[in-house]
């Protein structure tokens, strides 16, 4: 072990041109050392020939009063106190290691931080003692940086003096970084000002709101999977978005809501898989499959979506963030993938959930994410290719006969360790959006349809279902009513008449 070289000088890193010449140093070095079986960080560390710190988009630049011995115990200190804690990494470094290698990681500094570190790792990960006396000393230590990921209160582990403070298990635990987002994100106290910012509209406007944010939020996620569904369709799904966070989630409620989701069930076999499973194309020739994202094994799924229930109920029992909680449990739903059909509503469903257990939802009017998801669906791909795509190089799949995938080797660590920083940033910008943008100005339009409702009534007495189709022709043609409009449905209305209201419509809805 001592014997492996990891610090190189480099300036282009497995096709990743580095901002400078240096010293490839940390989780970086010794992933390409030990060649283990996994994507490299978001970003890596280089230790510059200058004194000079900065970052990029995907590197960590120190400065050369940083060099450091060449050992795997150095590097592991550097990653430790600069990079945070990847358990990933650690689980397969300890594949590669020896019990004794381990043991005299360990022993480097027996009541150290960092060696009590990777003695709480291993026994943790792999839930097995190694031959070591229970540590005696006073002084605890966090195990993640709260100074660089977000943790809970933690539990103390008396035999390592380790306070472990992991938003998670063994099975299932999802880390986040700190980031500058994030930060102003949660200084910001988003769902108190989303309170703040309703609490002028009237509750009727408020009720009303929510009815149609139901629907169009409902919709949305309809959409977002490429599905037109019927009214009827869209109004069930609706209503069980509405009821998010009434029943804790469970293998059963999981269960419940793909019937919910999945109407027509002739074709998909219901309940977690039992084959393989994808997302992507079919090759159009031969129909083999063209994968995007790789689901996890379905031998894997009852031990996963355990550690993930389990996981979820740790965070909504702890102060951690509402919306980093949802995007742990959420996107980790979504990558794990345990359904034929419906994960992808699920998954938006449980940000639902997650988000009322947590009380971020307080003023009985849902929260349409899905549709700010939908308005960026883009960034929305492009945050689940980040995850995805990486893996696709460590998974070792084949066609099987009917076109699907079967998995040859083992994935389960890929899917319940990984960096989730992305995809909170993604989910507090489509937060931010539906605080500030969705929700605003669908009460706003209700208020101004009110408006022009009262108008028209006075006018001319149309029915309330006239109104409503009057509204949205003149929505549909930039406040103007289409020949087809004025010649069929508003026949009876004058020329004049017709101008009156489009003015009204204009004076109304187009102001600020």
């Amino acid at each position: 072990m001592e014997n492996k070289r990891f610090s190189q000088e480099i300036s282009i890193f497995h096709g990743l041109k580095a901002p400078e010449k240096g010293i490839i140093v940390g989780y970086g070095a010794i992933i390409d050392a030990y060649n283990l079986q996994m994507p490299f960080p978001y970003h890596l560390s280089l230790i510059s020939k200058k004194r000079r710190s900065y970052k990029t988009e995907k590197w960590n630049v120190f400065t050369s009063k940083l060099h450091f011995e060449d050992s795997l115990y150095k590097h592991l200190i550097f990653s430790f106190k600069y990079e945070g804690l990847n358990l990933l990494f650690f689980k397969n470094l300890f594949e590669m290691l020896s019990v004794n290698e381990i043991l005299g990681l360990i022993q480097k500094e027996p009541t150290g931080q960092y060696s009590r570190k990777i003695w709480f790792l291993y026994e943790w990960l792999y839930n097995k003692k190694l031959n070591v006396s229970d540590l005696n000393i006073k002084n605890y230590v966090p195990l993640l940086d709260e100074k660089r990921q977000y943790a809970v209160e933690g539990t103390y582990s008396k035999r390592h003096r380790i306070i472990n403070n992991l938003p998670g298990n063994q099975d299932f635990c999802p880390l986040i970084f700190k980031t500058e987002k994030l930060e102003n994100y949660i200084q910001a106290n988003l769902a108190h000002e989303k309170r703040k910012s309703l609490k002028d509209f009237h509750k009727d406007i408020l009720q009303r709101a929510s009815a149609f944010l139901l629907l169009k939020d409902s919709k949305a996620s309809f959409t977002i999977e490429g599905e037109s569904p019927k009214s009827k369709r869209a109004a069930r799904w609706g209503k069980a978005i509405g009821e998010a966070g009434n029943n804790p989630l469970s293998k059963e409620e999981l269960l419940r809501l793909q019937q919910l989701v999945i109407e027509n069930k002739r074709f998909v076999k219901m309940g977690f898989r039992r084959q393989g499973g994808f997302i992507g194309e079919h090759d159009r020739t031969t129909g083999e499959p063209i994968p995007e994202h790789i689901s996890a094994r379905w031998q894997d799924l009852e031990q996963l979506i355990s550690g993930l229930l389990k996981t979820n109920e740790t965070l909504n029992e702890s102060n951690f963030d509402a919306v980093l909680a949802a995007a742990i449990i959420a996107f980790g739903f979504v990558f794990i993938h345990p359904y034929q059909d419906g994960n992808g509503r699920i998954h938006r469903y449980i940000i639902h959930h997650v988000l009322a257990r947590k009380q971020f939802t307080q003023q009985g009017l849902i929260f349409p994410v899905s549709a700010s998801i939908l308005d960026h669906i883009d960034d929305y791909h492009r945050v689940l290719q980040k995850y995805s795509h990486p893996l696709l190089d460590f998974i070792d799949w084949k066609t099987t006969s009917d076109n699907n995938v079967e998995v040859d080797n083992e994935t389960i660590d890929y899917y319940r360790y990984f960096d989730a920083t992305p995809q909170a940033e993604f989910l507090y910008d489509c937060v931010y959006d539906t605080i500030q943008n969705i929700i605003p100005q669908e009460v706003k339009f209700l208020e101004k349809y009110d408006r022009f409702k009262r108008i028209i009534d006075e006018e001319f007495e149309m029915p309330d279902k006239m109104v409503a189709s009057l509204v949205r022709f003149l929505e549909q043609n930039e406040g103007k009513l289409s020949k087809r409009a004025r010649e069929k449905e508003f026949a009876q209305l004058t020329v004049a008449e017709v101008e009156e209201i489009e003015d009204q419509y204009t004076r109304i809805f187009e102001e600020d």
